[in-house]
C-alpha cells in the first residue's frame, strides 16, 4: 500500500487533519495507495511557505532560475522509467505511451521554459520630440495556483508549474486526486535540483475542498486550471470577483474534417491515432469525424478495419495500443454515452462495450468505438465524452461541413485533411477553434500559443504566452 504525502516548504508531510483518500489502479480496479485529503489548513500552510519564499526567488538571477529548471528536466529524464511506470499504474495508460510521450514531454516543459525565460524580453518606446522613453517591466505576480487534470498527469502539471516558477513566482499546485503519483515524485526531484524551499508546494486532495481552498485564497493572485468546462465556470465565478488572473483550459469536441483530395493513407493512419490515443482521453482528440461523401464508404470500411487491429490490454503489455480508462466513474460515463447515442439513432459500427482482459477482469477497459450518426445535433456530437468513442458523418460541401464543425459550444482544435491550398486558407480562417492542424495531428511546437475559444476556455498557454500570463506588465515613463 503506497501512501504519499504533500510537498510543502521543501519537505514531505502528512495532511494536518490526517485525512486520507483511496487511490485506485485502473488496470485492476483495486486500491493500491492512499493520498492526503488536504484541508484549507494544508493550503494555508503551502501559501505561507510560498509567500515567504517569493522575495528570494523573484530576485534570483534569471540564469540561476534557468539552471535549476534545466536540472529538473535532466533529473526527470534520468528517472524516466520510474516516472513512466508510476504514470502508467496511476492512469491506466500503456507504459509505452508514458515512456515515449508523457514523461519526456514533462522534462521538455522544464527545459523549454528554463531556456525561454532567458529570452523573454519586454518593450521600450522612444517618444520622439517629447524627450521621453517608455519601457515595460514584466514582474512576477507572487503566489499562483496551478490545478491540473488526470488525463496527462505530469505532462500538464509541469506545463503550468514550469513557466510559473521560471517567471519568478511561487506556486501552490494541486494535481488530480485520481492521478497524484508522478506529482508526488516530482517533489523529490525539485529538492535534488536545488529549487529553494517554498517555491513549489504540492497539495493533494479533492477539487471541492483542496482545489476550492486554492481558488478562493486571497493571497493567491492567479489561477491556471485545466479540466472540465463546468469546473472552469465555477472557478471563474469564484475568482473573477477577487480580480485574480485566470487561465482556463477546458473541454473540446473537435472536428476531424476529411476531403477526398487528401493523402489518404497518411490521413487514415493519423485518424486512428487522433481518435483513440490515450484511450481517447485527450482534449484534442478528433471525436467528430466528417468525411466527404465521395470517399465516405471507403473510409468507413478502411477505418473499421484499422481500428479492429488495435489491442486493448493491461498497461505493462508492450503491444497494448489502448490501456484502461482512468476510473470506474469515467468508464461508466463513456458507456452511458454509447447508450445515449444508440437511443438517438446512432449505429454502432465497431466496439461499444467493455473489453475483458484475462487476469484484469476488474479493470476499466473499453473497446475503441465507432458510431455512425446522421445529425450533428445529437448529444454524442455535442457533449464531451472523453473516452475511446468517435462518430462518423458524411458531407457534400465545404460550406456544409464548416457549419457542422462550428455548430458546437466548444472551440479547442480542429483537424483538416486536404491538399487544396485555397480551401485550407479559407477554412483555417473560418474554423472557430484556437488550434487547427492541417494534414497532421498533435504536432506541437512549445513556442506556439495553446488554448481554445467559446466553452473551451480563456487565455493561452505555451511559449511567451505562458510567461506573459505569469507576469504583470508595469510601464515606466521617463522624461529626460
Amino acid at each position: 500500500m503506497t501512501k504519499i504525502q504533500n510537498y510543502i516548504n521543501g519537505k514531505y508531510q502528512n495532511p494536518i487533519a490526517d485525512g486520507w483518500l483511496d487511490n485506485y489502479c485502473p488496470a485492476t480496479g483495486e486500491v493500491y495507495g492512499q493520498i492526503p485529503d488536504s484541508s484549507k489548513e494544508d493550503v494555508e500552510l503551502a501559501v505561507t511557505a510560498a509567500k515567504e519564499a517569493f522575495g528570494g526567488w523573484s530576485n534570483t538571477p534569471i540564469d540561476d532560475r534557468s539552471k535549476i529548471l534545466i536540472k529538473i528536466a535532466d533529473l526527470i529524464e534520468e528517472n524516466l522509467e520510474q516516472f513512466a511506470e508510476a504514470e502508467s499504474k496511476d492512469n491506466g495508460k500503456p507504459i509505452s505511451l508514458a515512456l515515449s510521450v508523457d514523461i519526456p514531454r514533462a522534462a521538455s516543459n522544464f527545459r523549454f521554459f528554463g531556456n525561454a525565460i532567458t529570452q523573454f524580453a519586454s518593450e521600450s518606446h522612444e517618444s520622439v520630440g517629447q524627450n521621453a522613453i517608455n519601457y515595460t517591466l514584466r514582474k512576477p505576480i507572487g503566489v499562483v495556483g496551478c490545478i491540473s487534470p488526470w488525463n496527462l498527469p505530469l505532462y500538464l502539471f509541469t506545463w503550468k508549474i514550469a513557466p510559473a516558477i521560471a517567471a519568478g513566482n511561487c506556486v501552490v499546485a494541486k494535481p488530480s486526486e485520481v492521478t497524484p503519483m508522478t506529482a508526488y515524485l516530482l517533489g523529490d526531484i525539485c529538492t535534488k535540483a536545488g529549487l529553494p524551499k517554498g517555491v513549489l508546494n504540492i497539495v493533494h486532495g479533492l477539487g471541492t475542498t483542496t482545489g476550492q481552498a486554492i481558488v478562493e485564497h486571497p493571497h493567491i493572485k492567479a489561477i491556471s486550471f485545466t479540466g472540465g468546462t463546468k469546473t472552469g465556470a465555477h472557478i471563474a465565478k469564484v475568482a473573477a470577483p477577487m480580480f485574480k488572473k485566470l487561465s482556463l483550459e477546458l473541454g473540446g469536441k473537435n472536428p476531424n474534417i476529411i476531403f477526398a483530395d487528401c493523402d489518404y493513407d497518411e490521413m487514415l493512419k493519423t485518424t486512428v491515432r487522433s481518435s483513440f490515443a490515450n484511450q481517447g482521453q485527450i482534449c484534442l482528440c478528433g471525436s467528430r469525424i466528417f468525411v466527404e461523401k465521395s470517399i465516405y464508404e471507403k473510409f468507413k470500411t478502411d477505418f473499421i478495419k484499422e481500428v479492429s487491429k488495435l489491442k486493448v490490454s493491461y498497461p505493462s503489455d508492450v503491444k497494448a495500443n489502448l490501456g484502461a480508462l482512468v476510473s470506474k466513474e469515467q468508464s461508466q460515463k463513456v458507456l452511458d454515452y454509447v447508450e445515449i447515442a444508440k437511443n438517438e439513432g446512432g449505429k454502432i459500427l465497431f466496439g461499444g462495450e467493455k473489453a475483458e482482459i484475462v487476469g484484469f477482469e476488474n479493470g476499466y477497459y473499453m473497446q475503441p468505438t465507432i458510431i455512425e450518426v446522421d445529425s450533428n445535433k445529437c448529444r454524442i456530437n455535442q457533449e464531451e465524452v472523453f473516452g475511446p468513442v468517435v462518430t462518423l458523418m458524411s458531407f457534400d460541401s465545404e460550406e456544409e461541413v464548416l457549419k457542422m464543425a462550428n455548430d458546437v459550444k466548444y472551440g479547442l482544435s480542429a483537424t483538416l485533411w486536404t491538399n487544396d491550398l485555397k480551401r485550407t486558407m479559407r477554412m483555417t480562417n473560418q474554423l472557430e477553434t484556437g488550434i487547427v492542424w492541417v494534414n497532421t495531428w498533435m504536432m506541437r511546437d512549445l513556442r506556439t500559443p495553446f488554448g481554445g475559444v467559446k466553452a473551451s476556455g480563456v487565455g493561452r498557454e505555451g511559449g511567451f504566452e505562458a510567461l506573459r500570463f505569469f507576469t504583470e506588465p508595469k510601464n515606466v515613463c521617463i522624461k529626460y
